[in-house]
């Protein structure tokens, strides 16, 4: 047995940051997520007969901290399935901790390998699931164009792709996802909760495209705040002509958006390290 699929990095080309709910301490978010041509590979098997645990081998991620690890255990506790163990094999592309959802694309691939090997359970379901694992596995069972609400779990499909050629540029120290949204609280940003549906409408309203004002991230200022060196980023790839250029998620990688694919090429061309996707 042998099933590979792509993991997708996205783009949140829109991120509105809400109040932090009760229930569960997450922030309310609204977002747009894109995903992009730049992808890691998935590829699960059998493991070898000698062993009788499952495995997931990720050069640069260890596996006690792989929310990949987490997908598996995940799918056997909820379907009570108790089949023989599998291998996970992940090749990375995406950024580590880059704000581009790469952990999650990977979970979000497992549990796909894992539906198609096992016949169980469908991706409405797995999307029910994967929240668990994290605010941005639900969006990464079925890769795409979604807006998202809720915490993340909540998804409305938007048919079509984003307007933008996007060159995406990695940094070679991470950020912390939990520390980007403290240092959000800290600065004031979120909005208030009718704010935040006032931001909904406004986006919703928009789609399926959105003009570049709406392509904006609400937790930049708190990576900025955190990694202010990312602004030289983001000034260069606007002064080689991004109609939009902000960091992507909780970043530390910057993101520039380009209407004309060609300019894309020239300024992906011109920026050391970066990646048309």
């Amino acid at each position: 047995m042998r099933l590979q699929t792509q993991a997708p990095a996205k783009v949140n080309v829109c991120l509105l940051l809400g109040p932090v709910r009760e229930q569960d301490g997450r922030h309310e978010l609204v977002t747009v997520m894109q995903s992009l041509s730049l992808h890691d590979r998935v590829v699960l098997t059998a493991a070898g007969e000698d062993v009788d645990a499952d495995e997931v081998v990720c050069e640069g991620v260890a596996p006690e901290v792989n929310i990949a690890a987490a997908a598996i255990r995940l799918f056997r506790e909820h379907h009570r399935w108790d089949g023989a163990p599998v291998r996970v094999e992940i090749a990375k592309r995406v950024p580590v901790a880059g704000g581009m959802a790469g952990g999650s694309a990977d979970a979000g691939a497992v549990l796909r390998l894992l539906h198609h090997h096992t016949g169980l359970g469908s991706a409405d379901e797995l999307e029910g699931l994967a929240f668990a694992i994290g605010a941005d596995v639900p969006s990464q069972i079925r890769p795409g164009r979604v807006l998202a609400t809720g915490a993340g779990e909540l998804l409305e499909r938007v048919p079509g792709v984003v307007r933008y050629g996007a060159v995406v540029v990695p940094s070679d120290r991470g950020l912390s996802t939990a520390d980007v949204y403290r240092e959000a609280d800290a600065l004031g940003i979120p909005r208030t909760a009718a704010q935040l549906a006032a931001g909904y409408e406004q986006v919703r309203a928009a789609l399926p495209d959105l003009p570049d004002e709406l392509c904006v991230n609400e937790l930049e200022p708190a990576a900025l705040s955190l990694r202010p060196d990312l602004q030289q980023t983001i000034d260069a790839l606007t002064g080689l002509g991004a109609d939009r250029a902000l960091v992507s998620g909780s970043g530390p990688t910057v993101v520039g958006l380009f209407h004309d694919i060609d300019a894309a090429r020239v300024a992906a061309d011109a920026t050391p390290g970066s990646i048309i996707a």
